[in-house]
């Protein structure tokens, strides 16, 4: 190690960590995880265009009877026996008693061709569709047609009810809904005989539109905790017990079933592709709501505010959280999403300020030092202890920190996270315009001008910010970082751009003003 690297070799460290977490994430996003959900979608179409739906195995159910059960293979069935319209989407329930399909009514939810979005593909297990324990019993099910009490319900006003009825030679299925205007609905399932069965919240809505984000199942447990399961990554059986929701999700949409006075309990089983399915152990009758559709943060909170943790923030949720409901409160008076970005992010510039102005400042005393560091670095070239200690006076006479431009970096990192988060998944900023040619912040600026302008702004950024570098390898590395990254913000949702724009402005203008603060200052202590 050489001697400017012995004294500032930690500083660089850091920087240079905070450079590198920030492109691998961005590259990790769209390097790996997007071509993969790319592939995924692709091979969807594919098997969609290929085959018709088989109902997903069941492998090996055991419960308290100690009975187990194998769901036959059974083709897709498009008989519909009763649709339910309500004021934000239509329900098909089919024959087998299960949510079949659910097209959304409001006028955003449209998919790449302009029609309304339909959630679920052909060949996937469907919401409430039940397993019997019993192994004959459970064939027979998939066999025989349910009867619906009304094949027509109009519940876009009041709630309205519908009961579902399949009788079989050992017992008999009832389901009894209560469906309500928000599109979600009551559920009491039950069987005759002491029959035991399994139901499901099926599989993850499927829009292949959307291929931003993480896809999979997340469970609420009694102590609050959430348990996270992507897709691909179950390879076995798993019990979860103390539930209080289930949902699997894809970046907008969820198929939830929730239960806030009475526990459930679920098995997770992996499908053909490892894609986490799960099973409540309903015994011989069971009740809960369910809903699915769009994660819409009031719409959620409106049904329990417990279920607003349906919308999956990852690691950086106890930042992300508060940060939404900011965003959303200041949404309400400036009513465009748009500008409320560019007002949140003025507000995170503000709170920040105090540690980047001290951050900054130290950098500009780095810089005014580098000679001094320098004589020190030849004088005792051959004695690296003293040149520490030499260094360490130095700082404390000038009161510079050595690490001090490097937290403002640090902390950005949870922050921007965070915000990737909140923007990726806030299904509020789709169809939400900004200004001119940004008709869609969810989607990609499909002119560039987001990102040049983002890139542009890192450049000057760079350009007026004090370098205390000494690495030639290091300095061309830096000078890079622009171009990297807007070629990968040029397929980041413009919402996400817009945001790391106006925070490159004002970190731009903050670096101006301490530049002159400091030079003045510099000024008057040398009169």
């Amino acid at each position: 190690m050489n001697s400017n690297n012995q004294n500032n070799g930690l500083q660089k460290r850091m920087i240079i960590m905070t450079v590198l977490v920030f492109v691998f994430f961005i590259a990790y996003e769209f390097l790996v995880l997007k071509p993969k959900q790319i592939e995924k979608i692709e091979q969807q179409k594919i098997e969609q265009e290929q085959k018709a739906n088989a109902a997903p195995e069941i492998k090996e159910q055991i419960i308290s009877d100690n009975t187990s059960s194998i769901a036959p293979v059974v083709n897709e069935s498009k008989n519909i026996v009763a649709t339910i319209k309500t004021e934000k989407n239509i329900i098909e329930i089919d024959n087998l008693g299960r949510i079949y399909q659910v097209t959304l009514l409001e006028e955003k939810y449209k998919d790449d061709k302009s029609n309304q979005i339909k959630l679920f593909a052909s060949n996937q297990l469907r919401p409430l569709e039940v397993r019997f324990s019993n192994r004959a019993l459970n064939e027979e099910a998939f066999k025989v047609d349910t009867v619906a009490s009304s094949s027509n319900i109009d519940a876009t006003i009041n709630k309205q009810e519908l009961t579902l009825t399949q009788t079989l030679s050992g017992t008999t299925l009832t389901k009894k809904f209560t469906f309500y205007p928000d599109g979600h609905y009551d559920l009491d399932v039950s069987s005759t005989n002491n029959e035991q069965f399994f139901i499901t919240n099926g599989f993850r809505p499927n829009v292949l539109a959307d291929m931003y984000a993480v896809h999979g199942l997340i469970v609420k447990l009694n102590d609050g905790s959430l348990e996270t399961i992507e897709d691909g990554d179950l390879n076995n059986n798993k019990d979860l017990v103390g539930i209080k929701f289930v949902s699997n999700f894809d970046r907008y949409y969820t198929t939830v079933i929730y239960n806030f006075e009475k526990s459930m309990q679920v098995t997770l089983m992996p499908d053909d592709k490892n894609n986490p399915q799960a099973f409540i152990q309903a015994g011989t009758g069971i009740n809960f709501s369910g809903f699915t559709g769009p994660k819409n943060h009031k719409d959620l909170e409106s049904l329990n505010p417990e279920l607003i943790d349906v919308i999956d923030y990852g690691w950086f949720t106890f930042i992300a959280k508060p940060m939404f409901v900011l965003l959303q409160f200041l949404q309400g008076y400036i009513g465009n999403w748009g500008w409320t970005i560019v007002v949140l992010t003025i507000l995170i510039k503000v709170v920040l300020y105090p540690l980047s102005y001290k951050g900054m400042m130290s950098m500009q005393k780095l810089k005014d030092l580098a000679p001094k560091m320098k004589d020190i670095q030849a004088r005792y070239k051959d004695d690296k202890q003293k040149q520490s200690m030499a260094m360490m006076e130095l700082y404390k006479k000038h009161g510079a920190n050595p690490m001090g431009g490097c937290l403002p970096l640090l902390l950005q990192i949870p922050v921007f996270f965070a915000i990737y988060r909140v923007l990726i998944n806030a299904i509020e900023l789709k169809g939400a315009p900004w200004i001119l040619w940004i008709h869609d912040l969810a989607e990609m600026d499909p002119w560039f001008v987001l990102p040049i302008l983002m890139g542009a702004t890192m450049y000057i950024q760079q350009k007026i910010t004090p370098n205390t570098m000494q690495d030639e390898l290091q300095k061309k590395i830096f000078q890079l970082l622009p171009i990297v990254f807007t070629f990968f913000f040029l397929w980041f949702p413009a919402g996400l751009t817009l945001y790391w724009f106006v925070n490159n402005l004002f970190t731009i203008a903050q670096q101006y003003t301490i530049n002159r603060i400091f030079e003045k200052r510099r000024v008057a202590n040398t009169k």
